[in-house]
């Protein structure tokens, strides 16, 4: 793992160019580096405030938000080939990955690490000097940063498997740190430890409901977002209680800000009750038109279901770079890159095996473009169109606004994600917990098919899917593939069930489901168990003599990419 002072010096750089006429050269140049840190810097709790801030920035920065996309939905059977595609993507997309591909470079990730160490290292020593700086508050700073740290590793061990783990700082010049990579079964283990220590020490709400700064509430870290992390931590862990545990922390957390919602306004005519968990309507009471779900969600942001995502506004320079590979230009809806035919089309005739012809979520997140589908979901501000009488693609009378520009924010947990993660890990249970396993995965499926009244029937049948666990484990994985497509959790599910079943056979049958070309090879090579990982960057290897290369990557020819 390379050294990350430079990136502290760039948190202090930025700091100090907030004062008249001191320039970042000067005020760098006073001192050696660990003497300014030590001695200048972390004096006051405002200190701290800004390096938090820089934590968040730096999962925003396009290398970070990139990679989160590229890493968790690439390979996927969600995402092909569309115009003008980089190299390095269309190489991914051909399963043609090689180490000297810079997606395969993690740096941006350890810096944003490094920062977070830092805050963990730092903040109490602030906190004993600064009488404004209270305990309370230093616990909700550790605990936010080390939320932030978890998620960056929780990203580098599914990604990678092993990575190099630490939770010390790099803020000395005679440090020096090249580590083996730690096994992903103890990383994923000292994760939870971590997050087990400060998790009720995190801010519960940063704002009240109704105030104008309430988004606050769901971009940055707080209580429930922890809880929400710990839930697919532990799920990815086996341990199938604690994941049900922290997902019903988080849903009765919902049920109670609606419970205040209610008592504040007397009625909520765009949210209503599932099966007792309050979800957003996609046709608000008095509405005739869907879409209400998707412009709440992705079109603003901030939902009421939202628990963590990374904000993002127009007119900033920080932009989701990510999501920028869905826009295509003035002339062309499509980018970079498409769905697959499979996933999007003939919904609205009743012939696409993955969506209902009433299930808004493939009309929201998609549109046939010169033969293409392309991607809409974050690329819309805006959706309206009816799912009553629907036989071709005209009856839906959809009419949508789109972004100017690529500012959307990047959602990693909303209430949609602990209803299906608990689902997932009753499964795993055993068949006493299929029925309430598939309830919650109706639920989800219920909103977006706009089955609000006993007028309209559920698109899913109990009975066709709680004889077995493979049809109830099938039956989850494809409600997780409609709710979550394009949103950089595909491969990373795939990637879960892969190891728990010990094989790629499944994981194989469905991400070979894109290719057109080259279908045979394809197969053949997922079959490796350990290609679903990412090679380790060249870069790495050379300046980190103890790390090991994967072994499905160890003996390719490794030809240079250009981009």
């Amino acid at each position: 793992m390379k050294k990350l002072l430079y990136q502290f010096k760039y948190i202090i750089c930025a700091v100090a160019m907030t004062a008249p006429l001191t320039g970042c050269s000067d005020f760098l140049d006073i001192l050696p580096m660990n003497e300014v840190v030590l001695e200048n810097y972390w004096t006051e709790k405002g200190d701290v405030t800004s390096v938090v801030n820089s934590c968040y920035e730096s999962l925003e920065n396009g290398d970070c938000i990139t990679r989160m996309g590229v890493w968790g939905e690439l390979r996927s059977d969600n995402l092909r080939l569309g115009s003008n595609v980089p190299n390095e993507i269309n190489e991914i997309l051909k399963e043609n990955l090689l180490p000297s591909n810079p997606m395969c470079s993690w740096a941006r990730f350890y810096e944003a690490i490094n920062r977070c160490n830092t805050v963990c290292y730092y903040a109490p020593q602030v906190q004993a000097i600064d009488p404004n700086y209270t305990e309370e508050e230093m616990r909700a700073n550790v605990a936010e940063a080390s939320a932030l740290r978890a998620l960056c590793y929780f990203y580098l061990i599914r990604t990678f498997r092993d990575v190099p783990y630490t939770t010390q700082p790099s803020i000395d010049d005679n440090q020096v740190f090249v580590k083996a990579a730690t096994p992903f079964n103890a990383v994923l283990d000292s994760l939870v430890t971590d997050l087990e220590k400060v998790k009720d020490d995190a801010v519960s709400r940063y704002y009240t409901d109704d105030s104008p700064n309430a988004y606050v509430n769901s971009s940055r870290i707080t209580r429930w977002a922890i809880y929400a992390l710990l839930a697919d931590l532990y799920l990815w862990k086996g341990d199938w209680d604690n994941s049900i545990k922290y997902c019903d922390l988080v849903i009765n957390f919902k049920r109670k800000q609606y419970d205040e919602m209610l008592e504040r306004q007397g009625n909520v005519n765009n949210i209503d009750l599932f099966g007792g968990i309050p979800m957003i309507l996609e046709k608000p009471i008095g509405s005739t038109n869907c879409g209400n779900a998707y412009n709440e969600i992705f079109g603003e942001g901030n939902s009421f279901e939202s628990i963590f995502e990374l904000y993002f506004r127009a007119n900033q320079s920080q932009q989701n770079t990510w999501v920028s590979n869905y826009f295509g230009n003035n002339t062309n809806t499509v980018g970079r890159l498409t769905a697959p035919d499979f996933l999007c089309k003939d919904a609205a005739q009743g012939n696409n095996t993955i969506f209902k012809r009433t299930d808004g979520r493939v009309y929201e997140s998609s549109e046939l473009s010169n033969s293409r589908y392309a991607i809409t979901k974050y690329v819309r501000r805006s959706v309206s169109y009816s799912n009553q009488n629907i036989t071709k693609d005209a009856d839906l009378n959809l009419m949508s606004s789109r972004r100017s520009s690529a500012d959307a924010n990047w959602i990693f947990y909303r209430l949609s994600d602990m209803l299906l993660i608990k689902a997932e890990a009753q499964i795993q249970k055993g068949e006493e917990n299929y029925e309430s396993a598939f309830q919650l995965i109706n639920r989800v499926n219920k909103r977006a098919n706009d089955v609000t009244t006993s007028a309209r029937s559920d698109t899913l049948k109990m009975a066709d899917y709680i004889t077995s666990k493979i049809s109830m484990e099938e039956l989850l994985m494809e409600e997780r593939q409609r709710e979550f497509m394009f949103e950089g959790k595909r491969w990373f599910d795939l990637v879960r069930m892969a190891r728990r079943d010990g094989n790629n056979n499944r994981l194989i049958s469905l991400a070979s489901r894109k290719y057109i070309e080259n279908v045979n090879a394809i197969k053949i090579k997922l079959a490796d168990p350990n290609i679903i990982y990412f090679p380790y960057a060249k870069s790495e290897l050379k300046v980190n003599p103890l790390l090991v290369q994967n072994p499905a990557f160890g003996n390719e020819e490794d030809t240079e990419l250009t981009k």
